[in-house]
């Protein structure tokens, strides 16, 4: 992993460990990590184009739970986004033994949201790896500037995971990777992908649904307006916001 990480960030943190207890909810110290990082990124520039943002999730069935609740969240996401006009959003999701689908990038929030709402989760294996290199060969055609990436486990090879991600980090597609649960293993992969690429990682239950909610916008409010947008946005979000708004205007 170390050999991974050099190859495609010489200025990791070789002693920065993830922590692999059993905490599902973003303590203070993870969200302070999560919002520095998303404040290190540079500027987003789109010139006259609207920003592009993927929204990935993982449809399998152990999602299932919580999948009501989840859509609700991913729903207000989209709209705070949209609602500068400047973001395109293409939905991906997972599901099943094979199946992975890549929506059409989105300029409006209705038949996004009505796409998204009508997905139901289905048993199947993750296809995480597939989803790097669908967003990979997207970015080549025109620059996706983030990646919103939801789920709760990982049945794949870290190792290669990891260098998908750092492959993009190369191309500065950043990959914001929100984990549902506390599944070790998961944790351990999304917090070096999200390093390798450039972005960050936060973990999250029911319990921590509002501050989640407005992390995610934070997101795709910055991947479409820039600092300024960030910063009004976060006057009316939760705290959290309001750090992250302050970071990036230093």
């Amino acid at each position: 992993m170390k050999d991974i990480e050099k190859m495609f960030n010489p200025k990791a943190n070789a002693d920065t460990k993830p922590d692999a207890g059993n905490q599902s909810v973003a303590s203070r110290p993870e969200l302070d990590a999560f919002l520095q990082k998303v404040a290190a990124m540079p500027p987003v520039q789109t010139g006259n184009a609207a920003g592009r943002l993927v929204f990935a999730l993982d449809a399998t069935a152990s999602r299932e739970a919580t999948w009501d609740q989840a859509m609700q969240l991913q729903a207000e996401m989209f709209s705070s986004a949209q609602s500068l006009g400047g973001l395109q959003v293409q939905l991906c999701y997972f599901r099943g033994i094979t199946e992975f689908y890549a929506s059409e990038w989105y300029l409006e929030t209705a038949p996004l949201l009505s796409r998204m709402t009508g997905i139901r989760c289905q048993a199947g294996i993750t296809k995480i790896g597939r989803l790097l290199d669908h967003v990979k060969a997207e970015t080549r055609q025109s620059r996706i500037h983030a990646v919103v990436y939801i789920g709760d486990c990982m049945e794949e090879n870290m190792d290669v995971l990891c260098q998908r991600a750092g492959e993009l980090g190369l191309l500065n597609v950043p990959l914001f990777l929100f984990q549902e649960g506390n599944e070790a293993t998961a944790r351990r992969c999304f917090v070096e992908m999200a390093r390798l690429s450039g972005g960050a990682y936060s973990p999250f239950d029911r319990d921590s649904a509002d501050q989640l909610r407005d992390l995610l916008k934070a997101v795709a409010v910055y991947a479409s307006g820039g600092l300024k947008a960030l910063q009004d946005f976060s006057k009316k979000a939760h705290p959290a916001v309001k750090l992250l708004g302050h970071q990036l205007s230093r």
